[in-house]
């Protein structure tokens, strides 16, 4: 079944009590004890380490595997009472108010968020008043994962005005969600009544989403390992062989690729594959001096069409 961004939150959190109490635990034991794979316990135990008491670092959770055993290195450290700092209880402060006028919130968690936020201001004294005087405004992807988040956990299906822009246009669809996920952006994967297919939604490209009441009815799919990045070509995908210069080296850094060779200029000749050759486009006409589509030769004269008609469009202006 699909985790949540707040189940998975309340997971950890969990953990971190269940591992202090049983040093050298067995993978997979501790996998079993909490009903999730093994992946999904070890990408757990990648983000722990990135935690601890203080936003200042210095005592986060050292904790680690040999892909047996678990072994958490500093428990006493980090079980010390913990002391907020003026600014770090302002921090909390703000942050807890403005994720509590989240639309789409669950209300029992909103209710627990505003009663442990009532408890830190009554500790934090002069902080918490001061922090009174802040406010932080989420943009529209905040409200659209609240959403997406509460139909997961309430299991309903969603409606979306959903901007595509390998076509440039704007589709209304019906979506029974999966699971949210990071990866660069925030992504939700779902059902996808329109096209009958798995398809993943990137949370800024929702132009308005709304809740229904029928249920979601996704049918049952093995989530994908994203453990190697969203896009993940195969074997069989077209090959696409672009060049680029020292400002678009930056390409071989965010396109999964097969090979990229060094040119004389400084360049990248830069050999990968994908699943629609025509989403590249756009990339070549973003790169434009610092790169070009050499193969295959369609999709080449294709970008090269795209940019003259660009150029045409800013001459009738």
């Amino acid at each position: 079944m699909a985790t949540n961004a707040i189940d998975q939150t309340r997971r950890m959190l969990s953990l971190v009590t269940y591992l202090r109490e049983r040093p050298g635990a067995h993978v997979q034991d501790v996998a079993r004890a909490f009903g999730i794979t093994e992946d999904e316990l070890i990408s757990d135990l990648d983000v722990l380490p990135m935690c601890g008491t203080s936003f200042r670092g210095g005592d986060l959770l050292d904790i680690d595997t040999d892909g047996d055993r678990i072994w958490w290195h500093n428990p006493d450290d980090v079980a010390e009472p913990l002391r907020l700092a003026a600014d770090e209880a302002t921090a909390l402060l703000v942050a807890a108010r403005a994720v509590a006028t989240l639309p789409g919130l669950r209300e029992s968690d909103r209710e627990a968020l505003l009663r442990a936020t009532a408890k830190l201001e009554a500790a934090a004294g002069e902080s918490g008043a001061a922090s009174s005087r802040l406010s932080v405004t989420f943009e529209a992807e905040g409200g659209v994962f609240a959403d997406v988040d509460r139909a997961i956990s309430e299991r309903r299906r969603l409606w979306l005005r959903y901007y595509s822009p390998a076509r440039d246009e704007l589709t209304e669809r019906e979506v029974d969600p999966i699971r949210l996920f990071a990866v660069g952006h925030t992504y939700m994967e779902g059902w996808c009544r329109l096209s009958e297919a798995r398809r993943t939604f990137r949370l800024d490209r929702v132009a308005e989403i709304r809740l229904l009441d029928a249920p979601a009815e996704a049918p049952e799919l093995e989530l994908r390992d994203l453990s190697e990045g969203l896009v993940q070509p195969a074997a069989e995908d077209p090959e696409v062989v672009i060049e680029v210069g020292t400002g678009g080296r930056w390409v071989a850094e965010y396109y999964p690729h097969d090979s990229a060779e060094e040119l004389p200029d400084g360049g990248l000749r830069i050999t990968l594959r994908t699943p629609d050759p025509a989403s590249l486009r756009r990339l070549a006409l973003r790169l434009g001096g610092e790169g070009r589509i050499v193969s295959p030769p369609e999709l080449a004269e294709s970008a090269r069409t795209a940019a003259r008609e660009a150029l045409a469009a800013y001459d009738t202006v």
